[in-house]
């Protein structure tokens, strides 16, 4: 059995990564600020375990990675899926708004990879799958800090990977594009056509390759991205 970690994994798509794990008998530490969900999602699944944290407090990081260590959760596989999104006009994007968003989104991955690296034996293998998005490399207006977040988790992903070739712990990244996370009646036959698969994705999506990627059997895959979009980042759009 395995430990994994989620950050984020109260709703959305951390939620769906977080049950996949633990419908395949994982135990599984789900961190998220909404405890209300949190709290919800661990009393559904006994194989998943809530933690209130904000997840840009590197002291709270450090002491629930020696909190899980104590109660044998030291995890295995650690998921960076937590993040944040403000759109806003360039000048109406404040520096605290810029800076929450990169808090949240890429120096939480930085400092969850680093305590988890620090609290792993050397002798046992281990997985980092960050979660960033297509508009790392595609954009819509407003959306500076969310995209310079993302692609700082593509980038982080790589570094990391190379940075830990001397251990057994790969790095990877998931790169999701539209992923819908409410009910499917709320999308369009038009929404569902402009992707070359023929629907918008769904959280399970990205939970099923987080589950490959976490396999001992994807070992030699390490510092790559992939993009789960239905094929949108390869599509000539014209209009």
């Amino acid at each position: 059995m395995k430990n994994i970690l989620v950050t984020g994994g109260a709703n959305g798509i951390g939620r769906a990564i977080a049950i996949k794990f633990a419908e395949a008998d994982c135990r599984v530490v789900v961190v998220d600020v909404d405890e209300q969900r949190g709290r919800e999602l661990a009393g559904l699944y006994d194989g998943i375990v809530f933690y209130s944290l904000d997840v840009a407090d590197a002291p709270a990081i450090e002491s629930l990675m020696t909190d899980l260590s104590a109660h044998d959760l030291c995890p295995d596989v650690l998921v960076n899926n937590v993040g944040v999104s403000i759109f806003k006009p360039l000048l109406e994007l404040t520096w605290q708004e810029w800076d929450q968003i990169l808090n949240v989104n890429l120096r939480s991955a930085f400092l969850f990879s680093q305590a988890f690296v620090r609290h792993r034996p050397s002798t046992h293998s281990g997985r980092i799958i960050n979660i960033a998005s297509t508009r790392h490399l595609m954009s819509e207006p407003h959306g500076e800090a969310y995209a310079a977040s993302k692609g700082g988790l593509v980038s982080l992903t790589h570094a990391l990977a190379v940075s830990l070739s001397n251990t057994r712990i790969t790095v990877n990244c998931i790169s999701p594009g539209w992923i819908h996370t409410g009910s499917i009646d709320e999308l369009s036959a038009a929404d569902h056509a402009q992707h070359p698969a023929g629907r918008v994705g769904q959280p399970s999506d990205v939970a099923d390759l987080c589950l490959y990627l976490a396999r001992e059997e994807s070992g030699f895959i390490t510092g790559q991205n992939f993009y789960v979009d239905g094929g949108m980042t390869k599509k000539m759009i014209y209009e």
